[in-house]
């Protein structure tokens, strides 16, 4: 049997992932609150935001193998959401010019009555920039709708110097942690598409 498999989340990065190896699936927003607790450590916001994502979505779709995820970038343990305006993009941008920050993603699957979660926690340093590129980079817009201000796989890929754990973490969906996760939950991923382990 293959399970409907839905994505608890409008991210354009999360879904053509997915669509690379070959999941099908839809699209179910879960327009969660994002904001942090009072005390809340930026891996435990990150993990239970994803859980609470898929959670809310797996309980309106209780047939479908929901996923959630959550991705926030931390500098000095502070946590840099998706920029409000072009100018609070560049700010970010200059607090991460030439250092190295952390980027969480974590991914809950909720199937069959079950969740898992986990994460995945990568180290990325920016090349230096000048004034100049942070503001032609700002004034492309792809920064606008991405924690951090940049996203790796489009024209941030020239400002990226080094990477240290899972790309596709970075692009918001740690592809081998998912397929882990699903294994969990009783779904085996087949190379192009998802079987329950009780059809087997």
């Amino acid at each position: 049997m293959r399970p409907n498999v839905v994505l608890a989340s409008a991210s354009p990065r999360r879904r053509e992932l997915l669509t690379l190896i070959g999941i099908e699936h839809s699209v179910v927003p879960s327009n969660f609150d994002e904001t942090m607790q009072p005390g809340e450590e930026p891996l435990g916001h990150a993990l239970r935001l994803a859980v609470e994502k898929a959670g809310a979505v797996a309980s309106a779709h209780p047939d479908a193998v929901v996923i959630g995820a959550d991705t926030v970038v931390v500098l000095d343990g502070e946590v840099l959401g998706k920029p409000s305006t072009p100018a609070a993009a560049g700010g970010m941008l200059r607090q991460l010019n030439g250092r190295t920050h952390t980027v969480i993603t974590a991914v809950a699957v909720a199937y069959d009555g079950a969740v898992r979660q986990g994460a995945e926690q990568v180290a990325v340093t920016f090349r230096r920039l000048d004034d100049d590129e942070v503001d032609a980079y700002v004034a492309t817009g792809e920064g606008m709708d991405k924690a951090g201000a940049y996203g790796i796989q489009g024209f941030g890929a020239t400002i990226v110097e080094r990477i240290e754990g899972d790309y596709f973490a970075v692009m918001g969906l740690p592809l081998v942690r998912l397929v882990g996760l699903l294994r969990e939950v009783g779904v085996r991923y087949r190379f192009g598409s998802l079987e329950s382990a009780a059809a087997e």
